[in-house]
């Protein structure tokens, strides 16, 4: 009993957080750890280099000495005011779910997720870009891959990605409880605290499979992922006329998504491995001159 009662507290506690918080720490520092145990050594180094120079950021509050930190860098300041009030529309990108998937007219001057994870690699690829701006980048690049793989931040329904989306989980529903902080937190808390770990070395094979494809490639999956969560917590097709006012998800859409995020979290970990070794490798090849 007194477990349950500290755990609605907790639950009730974080209701209260800003909705743009993508996978609370957990999902955000799980994908980095995956990403960090499958890179190259060299990349692994570089990145060592790279993040021992985190003070160079000025966020005394919000470290960055590791992958794990880094990873939720990007959320931590967001109270800090007007510094980094620019970046606010970069952890998400409201795709509709319920019209063709395009990301032309989603992403207004590169302004969303997509864009800058692309921005953030070349960033971290150009040698003459300052120190600090690569730790920056690099604590961007970290923390953009996991939101891209929070069904909810890839596509949405015109509620804010499941923001208004008010749903009970289980027994337990709050009214403001709402389908974004479900997958977040509890949801995502959930998926990757179930066996097997997914902090692991993964076979080269299936880490080249995974990371295969562009950013648009994996905005679209995670798209179909972020209709998949919607039809879960009402029912069936989330795109319908006679939508009920309160979502649930109930054990067997809880049993359903729970595969389907500890997918997305691995996913989203073999990705930004790729990504970070095509960012610390040798320069990409220039197109040849016409």
């Amino acid at each position: 009993m007194i477990r349950r009662i500290l755990a609605a507290a907790a639950l009730a506690a974080t209701l209260v957080a800003s909705p743009a918080f993508a996978y609370w720490e957990y999902g955000h520092e799980t994908i980095a750890a995956i990403a960090y145990k499958n890179v190259k050594p060299e990349t692994r180094r570089a990145i060592d280099r790279l993040l021992a120079r985190q003070a160079l950021l000025e966020t005394p509050t919000c470290p960055a000495r590791t992958i794990e930190q880094a990873s939720v860098w990007a959320d931590c300041i967001k109270p800090l005011g007007p510094r980094f009030s620019y970046a606010y529309n970069w952890h998400y990108q409201n795709v509709s779910i319920c019209k063709p998937f395009t990301l032309k007219g989603n992403c207004p001057d590169g302004n969303c997720v997509s864009a800058q994870i692309e921005r953030d690699v070349k960033l971290l690829q150009d040698p003459k870009v300052p120190v600090r701006e690569k730790v920056m980048a690099l604590a961007f690049l970290t923390h953009f891959v996991g939101d891209l793989h929070q069904p909810l931040h890839a596509g949405d329904k015109g509620d804010l990605g499941g923001n208004r989306a008010r749903s009970d989980y289980g027994i337990y529903g709050p009214e403001r409880l709402n389908l974004h902080t479900i997958l977040d937190g509890w949801l995502a808390e959930r998926a990757i605290s179930t066996p097997p770990p997914l902090v692991v070395a993964y076979p080269p094979e299936e880490r080249a499979a995974t990371g295969a494809g562009t950013v648009e490639d994996w905005s679209r999956e995670n798209w179909e992922a972020a209709k998949q969560a919607y039809a879960a917590a009402y029912g069936g097709d989330p795109c319908r006329t006679d939508m009920p006012e309160r979502g649930k998800l109930d054990d067997a859409a809880v049993a359903q998504l729970v595969p389907m995020l500890r997918l997305q979290v691995q996913r989203g970990g073999l990705r930004l491995a790729r990504l970070l070794d095509e960012a610390f490798g040798p320069p990409p090849p220039e197109a040849p001159k016409r």
